[in-house]
């Protein structure tokens, strides 16, 4: 059996285990079309044929861009590792100056890109780095196709040099730079090696139950992200067929046509699906409604392992056949598990989606971290609410004096590339600075507190710190984002964009005298009384020096497109805080 040393051993050891029918199934227009392992790595193999005809040597690096996950990503990711040179995954979302950023810094050499949205954007800037050729996996006019290569690689002849480039690759070798979407400055590029991502997959899978050889994954999130792209591995190496959705709005028909057994999420799309349940709830009535809202009262009060007692689980019994079945067959049937990271997760999605029979696993990581450094796992008592989790074996985790989470393995980055002193500025020996507060209860989970740079002082030199406030009140359905600030000022206050979907059926369903535009329901003095309720159940949790004191709402939806989030969804802070000054001075000069 192939030992798994290096990323592109893993197709190789599920060809020899499994050797699977449909080992990456994506859909093209109306019909979904597979690929088996053996065809997989033949592709692969033609890729690195062509690669070495192009004259791309160890060390080499290639971009890849793609709007959405696809077969044609995994083909050239294992293609471009056998010849020992570097994939370099690049987010579709981020802007043509910051392709320009990448492309440079990364010194990139050819690019891949899926479509002609993505193409475009590389085109305007490809005159400024050293890009030899674009190749498109989408057929776009004027663009050379990826086929180009697969038949430029056709000749088996030189097969002898793609093995003689594989056996030269060692497992400490570089094998991509993710550039992290950083929350300021620019872009970091982390170098991640073979072994730290093997090892994390090696690892992660002990805490993930699957079906081995006869089930299904779906994919969405994007796989430029190592959280993503490690599932993906992990997938290959447990003989998972994988289907690749075609976008995060078409989920909910691909749950449906794939009936997958696990999915991977950010904690933004798990709201958003359970706001969408939460909404169909209304358009029932009489008993339907009552049992409805009675299964999700009862799913919020939702401990593990029986721990509610027995006339609770007898309860919950009843919920799943009456209303959580019918979530179930929403997310096409099979689903056993869930799993979330890059944010923190709601407790109550958690217990909720538990108790519906849709367990969501919260784990912990970093791209620094290849990435995970927790999970929870429902066996063996290792699934605790708000917690992400033990602690993956081999990796070591050592809670600092100011409660900074330190984290030490064979999953931690080699550095940033060509920054040696951003490198030590996070290292200290051999552990790594996680920028994330926490704590480690007496059984071992591991639970996080907060960020070490956002915390911040108001003026009367107490302490706050924002994720604490805005993971509370990011649970209320009138709160889609929020951000609270106040370093400096005398009071803590918060921005917040309204979940404007949820309020206008608020709005039909009480009967308020509100326009349903955005502009109008930020501006409402019903609806800001309304939020003010949420703020003051919010406050009486904290203490004074540290609960809202005052609030606007934006009009605005909060997207990546204007920069209010990284590509991961999380807040660019500074950058939200310019675009709203003016509703931040109105908070504390007006």
């Amino acid at each position: 059996m192939t030992e798994i040393t290096r990323l592109f051993d893993f197709p190789y050891y599920q060809l020899e285990k499994y050797n699977l029918d449909k080992a990456l199934t994506t859909k093209y227009g109306s019909e979904w079309k597979s690929i088996s392992t053996q065809e997989y790595i033949n592709k692969a193999n033609a890729i690195s044929r062509a690669l070495l005809k192009l004259g791309v040597e160890k060390d080499n690096k290639i971009a890849v861009i793609s709007t959405n996950n696809r077969t044609e990503w995994n083909i050239m990711d294992i293609g471009i590792l056998q010849v020992g040179a570097q994939n370099i995954p690049i987010y579709p979302t981020i802007s043509a100056d910051d392709y320009e950023y990448v492309l440079n810094h990364s010194e990139s050499l050819y690019c891949f890109v899926s479509d002609d949205e993505v193409l475009q954007k590389v085109l305007k800037i490809k005159d400024k780095t050293k890009l030899k050729e674009v190749y498109s996996f989408d057929q776009v006019n004027g663009c050379k196709h990826y086929s180009e290569l697969l038949e430029l690689g056709k000749d088996q002849s030189t097969q002898h040099e793609v093995e003689a480039r594989k056996d030269a690759v060692k497992s400490s070798d570089l094998a991509t730079i993710i550039y992290t979407s950083g929350t300021t400055g620019q872009p970091k590029g982390v170098m991640l090696t073979h072994d730290n991502i093997v090892s994390n997959v090696l690892a992660s899978e002990k805490r993930i139950p699957l079906g081995y050889g006869n089930a299904k994954a779906l994919s969405f999130l994007p796989v430029c992200h190592i959280f993503e792209r490690m599932i993906l591995y992990l997938y290959q190496y447990s003989g998972m067929e994988i289907y690749f959705a075609e976008s995060i709005e078409k989920i909910s028909d691909n749950l449906k046509e794939v009936k997958p057994h696990i999915m991977t999420a950010v904690p933004r799309l798990y709201e958003k699906m359970y706001d969408a349940i939460y909404a169909k709830g209304d358009d029932l009535s009489g008993i339907k409604k009552i049992l409805f809202y009675w299964a999700i009262n009862l799913g919020l009060e939702y401990e593990p392992y029986g721990a509610n007692g027995w006339w609770y689980e007898k309860k919950l019994s009843i919920a799943r056949k009456l209303i959580f079945s019918k979530w179930q067959i929403g997310f096409g049937g099979n689903l056993r598990i869930m799993v979330s990271g890059s944010a923190a997760l709601q407790s109550r999605l958690t217990r909720v989606f538990a108790a519906a029979g849709l367990p969501i696993m919260e784990g912990y990581g970093l791209t620094e971290t290849s990435p995970v450094v927790s999970v929870n796992d429902l066996r063996n008592g290792g699934f605790r609410i708000g917690t992400v989790g033990r602690i993956i074996d081999k990796v070591e985790v050592k809670i600092a004096e100011d409660d900074e989470i330190l984290v030490k393995g064979p999953n931690v980055m080699l550095g940033y590339y060509k920054d040696p002193e951003k490198t030590a500025e996070v290292m200290s020996g051999d552990f790594f600075h996680t920028g994330d507060k926490g704590k480690i209860d007496s059984d071992g989970f591991l639970s996080i507190t907060g960020r070490k740079k956002e915390m911040f002082k108001t003026s009367g030199g107490k302490y706050v710190i924002p994720a604490l406030l805005e993971n509370e009140l990011k649970q209320s359905l009138f709160i889609e984002q929020i951000m609270v600030v106040g370093e400096g000022e005398k009071m803590p206050a918060a921005i917040i964009q309204p979940n404007f979907e949820f309020i206008k059926d608020w709005i039909d369903r009480k009967g308020k005298d509100v326009n349903k535009d955005n502009t109008s329901i930020a501006n409402s003095e019903i609806v800001i009384k309304r939020i003010q309720k949420e703020i003051d159940k919010c406050n009486a949790n904290f203490g004074k020096w540290e609960q809202i004191k005052r609030f606007e709402l934006t009009p605005d939806v909060w997207n990546i497109d204007d920069g209010h989030l990284t590509p991961t969804m999380k807040m660019r802070r500074d950058v939200i805080k310019e675009i709203y000054m003016d509703l931040y001075e109105e908070i504390y000069r007006g």
